[in-house]
């Protein structure tokens, strides 16, 4: 007997639809699968055989041929192990054809026949729900991500046996078996989440504050430099707090890339939160951009939309910093590998933090033990083309006692206010354009938003000759300008706010490289 079930998968950011289609005949027996399969798609023969008979059902020896199509496209992962097995059993007659139509099966088998996690069903729900399937079925561990898409019904189950009853059943009994679950998301946003981290406890550094607020309302690059324990880490970890809230759109966008990497919890539906990501420095280039021999997102994917903090930036390795270069700039990573290529998003926020010499104590002689060559050596490891995409740099300098004994600091909530602002006047500006942040805007539009009159125009001549900037240098500080003036409530951008951003441009000079 023959039938077809519905599956998908992911290949990249992209979902598609699968079908599998099993065939069970009298002949010799065997277990043929076909339609361009990875590993662990092949393994999938033995899962489901096992499973099923552990779970008490009588397999004699037939000819078994499961095809997934569309053929011409690789199968990874492990999600086709259950709709394998609900295609078998249809086939030798436990169910009717119309107890599986237009429904989609996913997940990975036991070999008790338990139904486990698998990476990506948000995607896959999602691209179901646009081809009209009406109804899902996947493992309990993720079906909150799953009840996220509206307009079709996600049912969780845990083991292949729960499913046989709900194929079997007729009716309103079906929901008792399998209940469909359903998700807020109104109410899931509009939950107030509390901050951990406050930018009250920060003492003293007001204007490393100053640039950290810039930076979040603008979604601008960020590098702190200064000695140890001055408040470059503790600063870093408190600007996601002051960003503005993720969209819904932003976080279907971001929960898909988790999903994809088998990042959300059992207990996550989505994410509402900007991410927050701070890798090591012994990181691998892999990791960091994504790859390895099986594609996944790397750290800076998984800040889509967030934050991708870099401590102690000049002890990563330079071919891994620098393979952020187009990432950067083209807010994506293609991987190309053997069997195809893969895109993932990647418009992060960079926050980096250094100190300004090995010892970290450099100009300060007193304290210093570095000598000249080791501190532009160490400086060196950081190259300029990534210094060039770093919109704001401040230097962060120790914090004196009285600071620490001062008044009451100004809190996130007061910094993120101001924030908002701006990012409402953006919003306004950007009306209708494929712009969300200043940071975003291309060069062939600076025009239109980033216009200066006479006097400013001249400013920025003598600034780009003087201190012998590039084009992506010369159009950041614009965009920073920009920002700074939206913090002050101002249409045109003024003197002094491309001065300040002027101040903050001037990385290799404050860094020792000039």
């Amino acid at each position: 007997m023959f039938s077809t079930i519905i599956s998908g998968a992911v290949q990249g950011m992209s979902a598609y639809l699968a079908e599998v289609e099993v065939d069970v005949a009298t002949g010799l027996p065997g277990f043929h699968m076909v339609g361009y399969l990875s590993g662990e798609v092949r393994e999938a023969r033995e899962r489901v055989q096992v499973a099923l008979r552990n779970t008490g059902f009588e397999l004699r020896p037939m000819k078994i041929t499961v095809n997934l199509s569309p053929a011409d496209v690789r199968k990874e992962g492990t999600g086709f192990d259950l709709p394998v097995a609900v295609g078998m059993l249809e086939s030798l007659g436990y169910f009717g054809e119309e107890a599986a139509a237009r429904t989609l099966f996913l997940g990975e088998l036991g070999l008790d026949g338990e139904i486990k996690p698998v990476k990506g069903v948000l995607p896959i729900v999602r691209e179901a729900a646009s081809k009209g399937v009406k109804t899902c079925i996947v493992p309990k561990k993720n079906v909150l991500e799953g009840a996220a898409i509206p307009g079709v019904d996600v049912r969780g189950a845990h083991h292949i046996e729960q499913i046989l009853r709900f194929l079997q059943a007729k009716g309103s009994g079906r929901e008792e078996i399998l209940p469909a679950v359903k998700v807020d998301l109104q109410a899931l946003f509009c939950r107030e989440a509390r901050e951990e981290e406050d930018f009250r406890e920060v003492r003293g550094q007001e204007a490393a504050k100053r640039a950290a607020e810039i930076a979040a309302a603008g979604f601008h690059n960020l590098l702190m430099s200064g000695p140890p324990g001055a408040g470059k880490s503790m600063i870093a970890k408190r600007i996601a707090g002051i960003l503005p809230p993720i969209s819904m759109e932003e976080s279907l966008e971001v929960s898909a890339i988790y999903s994809v990497a088998g990042r959300l919890k059992e207990s996550q539906s989505l994410l509402t939160k900007r991410p927050f990501q701070s890798p090591h420095h012994n990181i691998t280039q892999a990791a960091l951009v994504g790859g390895s021999t099986i594609p996944q997102p790397g750290m800076i994917s998984l800040s889509h939309r967030g934050v991708l903090f870099l401590d102690e930036l000049p002890e990563f390795e330079r071919s891994v910093l620098d393979s952020m270069r187009q990432p950067l700039e083209d807010h994506q990573v293609q991987i190309a590998r053997l069997h195809g290529n893969v895109s993932y998003p990647a418009h992060f926020m960079l926050i980096c933090a250094m100190n300004p010499c090995a010892c970290g104590y450099f100009p300060d002689k007193n304290r210093c033990v570095c000598k000249e060559t080791e501190v532009k050596r160490y400086l060196g490891k950081v190259s300029g083309p990534i210094l060039d995409r770093i919109d704001l740099c401040t230097e962060i300098l120790p914090v004196k006692m009285t600071q620490l004994k001062g008044g009451e600091e100004e809190s996130s909530g007061q910094i993120r206010e101001r924030v908002l602002r701006a990012r409402y006047a953006q919003e306004q500006r950007f009306q209708g354009s494929a712009y969300h942040f200043n940071s975003e805007i291309r060069a062939a539009d600076m025009e239109k938003y980033c216009r200066l009159n006479p006097a400013e125009q001249k400013l920025m001549e003598r600034a780009y000759e003087g201190m012998g900037l590039s084009a992506r240098a010369y159009h950041k500080i614009l965009k920073v300008a920009r920002t700074i003036a939206d913090l002050a409530g101002e249409e045109e951008i003024r003197a002094e706010q491309l001065t300040e951003a002027l101040y903050y441009r001037t990385a290799e000079n404050r860094l020792g490289r000039k």
